[in-house]
């Protein structure tokens, strides 16, 4: 059973439907969840050890490291059949959309950090971690996942460009309905 079928199964009905038509934005989400935790692993490890004082500079560092996996996942899953063009011009575009995402992304952390303050000694080391939290992976990143989804759809995975991947890729078998 594939993570789609199974996150599909568990999915009561008026839903399942739902997904089952919007595939492309589940395998998408279920992409972004598992860059979510690389990101932000990446990120604290970062910024509670040798980038203590710089946590826009290790966000950064995280964002790039998760981009790196999310590229390879929503080529290889979540877009397989859209595209066509050549792997160095697609990933280019993902790259270049990808940054753009990831000023979008840091843009929310640097205004809680140096517009608004809330960092120590101005507040408790506590407000500090949840503005960062709050501002650079929910806020900055469900940003950044928007302009990234819309971004990728329309030029870097282009359906119009899918046909060449579909004709030549084995069928697509993530998405059976269930019954």
């Amino acid at each position: 059973m594939t993570v789609v079928e199974s996150v599909l199964s568990r999915t009561p009905e008026p839903l399942r439907s739902v997904l089952i038509k919007h595939r492309e934005l589940l395998k998408f989400a279920i992409v972004g969840g598992t860059t979510f935790l690389v990101d932000n692993g990446v990120w604290y490890l970062l910024k509670l050890s040798v980038l203590e004082s710089k946590p826009t500079t290790a966000k950064a560092i995280a964002i790039i490291v998760a981009t790196i996996v999310s590229y390879i996942l929503n080529r290889e899953w979540s877009f397989r059949t859209r595209g066509g063009r050549e792997r160095h011009h697609e990933a280019a575009l993902f790259f270049v959309i990808s940054g753009i995402a990831v000023v979008v992304n840091l843009i929310p952390l640097y205004t809680s950090r140096y517009i608004f303050d809330l960092e120590v000694p101005h507040v408790t080391r506590f407000v500090q971690e949840f503005a960062d939290f709050t501002s650079g992976s929910i806020i900055g990143m469900l940003l950044a996942m928007f302009f990234r989804f819309w971004g990728f759809k329309k030029w870097v995975f282009p359906d119009e460009l899918g046909k060449r991947r579909r004709d030549s890729d084995e069928p697509d078998d993530d998405i059976v309905p269930l019954h």
